[in-house]
């Protein structure tokens, strides 16, 4: 039975996250009705990463195993053709039957966008975080530091988080300005509930000057969430990359979120 995975892109701002809900409200779902048309029969779908509420993707990869054959072409703009205009299907392979959308991704990037801005940007609204008061980047930037590694992430968990253990390898956390707007990126091999969005706010923290650079540090040591910052708004987050074998050959991303461009 052929195995197909399909890049997404989504505003999930229209959704409540990724994983289907009763309500039917989830990326899942809509993904899910948009196959069933265009397929005439269910199949089980599994994504790379499980998106909260709010977060949006650029590159979101999913699998599903099908005895339909259709062009590659067809897998695109077919199921883009049931699906609404806050998700597109932006390319489609024939993949082995040994890829998994999950467990065969080596890492997982996002980025997160924050508008530095005294004033709020109507058209970004959803799309972006917004601080209004001035950010020290450098500042961020050297509390990121102290957070690349292999380390227990406790701090940065959410209550809900179901993860087995809390102990990630976090191999990138930079955070860049581009005029009014920084990006904070987070490249891991996996990722905590909220653990991004808890890690941005705690970087906020600093940048703001409500503590220096070296209590980031100390949050982690002491592997207690209620010492680090609240977590921030998903409004800003994108999952910009899967990273699996180039053996798979799955096209490149994009680097920069297209609604920011």
């Amino acid at each position: 039975m052929p195995r197909i995975a399909l890049g997404l892109q989504y505003d999930g701002s229209a959704f409540c996250g990724w994983q289907t809900q009763a309500s039917a409200c989830a990326v899942q779902d809509a993904l899910q009705r948009a196959l069933r048309n265009f397929l005439h029969e269910e199949v089980q779908i599994v994504c790379a990463g499980r998106t909260d509420a709010g977060v949006h993707a650029t590159y979101q990869v999913v699998h599903f195993d099908t005895q339909r054959v259709r062009p590659l072409a067809a897998w695109v703009r077919g199921v883009n053709a049931q699906l609404p205009a806050t998700i597109a299907v932006r390319w489609a392979r024939v993949v082995p039957p040994d890829f998994h959308a999950r467990y065969s991704a080596r890492a997982r990037r996002y980025d997160y966008w924050i508008l530095n801005d005294p004033v709020r940007a109507p058209l970004l609204v959803g799309r972006v975080g917004w601080v209004f008061r001035p950010l020290d980047v450098t500042a961020m930037q050297q509390a990121a530091a102290l957070l690349v590694g292999t380390h227990d992430f406790s701090a940065f968990r959410s209550a809900e988080c179901q993860a087995a253990t809390p102990v990630r390898e976090l191999r990138l956390l930079t955070v860049q300005r581009y005029g009014t707007l920084i990006r904070v990126r987070a490249v891991a091999n996996a990722f905590l509930h909220h653990m991004v969005r808890n890690i941005v706010g705690t970087l906020v923290y600093v940048g703001l000057g409500r503590q220096p650079p070296q209590w980031a540090g100390e949050v982690l040591a002491r592997r207690n969430r209620a010492l680090a910052a609240p977590t921030f708004s998903a409004d800003g987050l994108y999952l910009t990359h899967v990273e699996y074998h180039p053996a798979f050959d799955l096209p490149a991303p994009q680097d920069v979120p297209p609604l920011l461009t």
